[in-house]
C-alpha cells in the first residue's frame, strides 16, 4: 500500500502487543499462540519489512519491549517470553543495521497505564506506582532514545535499577519473586 502511494516509512514503531495473566498450560492455548503471532511474529516482519526504506531514510526502528523481558515470568509465562524475544532481536538488529545507517532502539518501560491491563485479564493495579510511568513520558524517553541511536532504554531510574539487579540476582529467586507476586494478582482476582 505505501509503495502505490510512493511513500516509503523513515521510522517504525513496533508497539501492538497483549499479554495474558494466568498459569500458562491453563490458558487458551489458542490465545497464547496468537500472542506470539503478534508480538513476535508481526513485529519480527515489520522490523526487516522497511530495512530498505529506512536505510534510504536515515532513519530507524523503535521496537517495544518490556521489562517482562528481563525475567523468567510465572503467571505470565508466554508473555514474559515474547518480551524476552524482542529485547533480543532488537539489540541484534542493532548491531547488524548499524552499518547501514539505520538505528535500532528496544524500549523496555515498566508498567503503563493503557488498555493493556484490562486484555491481559488484571484487574488490580499493574505494579508498585514507583515502577509506573505515563504514556506519555515513556513515548518521548523512547523517541529520544532512537534519536540518540541507543540500543536500549528502560524509563525511569528506578525501573533501570530493577532491571540491574536483575541481571545480578540469582533466577531461582527471580522465579520465586515473579510466581508471588503473579499468584498474589491471581488470587486477588478470584476474590
Amino acid at each position: 500500500v505505501l509503495e502505490a502511494m510512493g511513500a516509503e516509512p523513515q521510522y517504525v514503531v513496533n508497539n501492538a502487543g497483549f499479554g495474558l495473566v494466568g498459569v500458562a498450560a491453563s490458558l487458551d492455548r489458542a490465545e497464547q499462540l496468537a500472542m506470539i503471532d503478534l508480538n513476535v511474529r508481526m513485529l519480527t516482519d515489520l522490523s526487516l519489512a522497511f530495512v530498505g526504506s529506512m536505510e534510504r531514510q536515515r532513519g530507524g526502528l523503535l521496537n517495544v519491549g518490556s521489562m517482562a523481558g528481563f525475567l523468567p515470568g510465572p503467571g505470565m509465562a508466554v508473555y514474559y517470553a515474547t518480551k524476552g524475544y524482542v529485547l533480543s532481536l532488537s539489540e541484534a538488529l542493532h548491531s547488524e543495521l548499524k552499518t547501514r545507517g539505520v538505528r535500532v532502539t528496544v524500549l523496555c518501560p515498566g508498567p503503563v497505564p493503557t488498555e493493556f491491563a484490562a486484555r491481559a485479564g488484571i484487574k488490580q493495579g499493574l505494579a508498585p506506582g514507583l515502577l509506573t510511568q505515563s504514556a506519555d513520558k515513556v513515548a518521548r524517553t523512547g523517541y529520544r532514545a532512537l534519536m540518540r541511536g541507543q540500543r536500549m532504554v528502560v524509563p525511569g531510574l528506578i525501573n533501570k535499577l530493577v532491571t540491574l539487579a536483575i541481571g545480578i540476582l540469582p533466577r531461582r529467586l527471580l522465579l520465586r519473586a515473579v510466581d508471588a507476586r503473579q499468584s498474589k494478582r491471581r488470587a486477588a482476582q478470584k476474590a
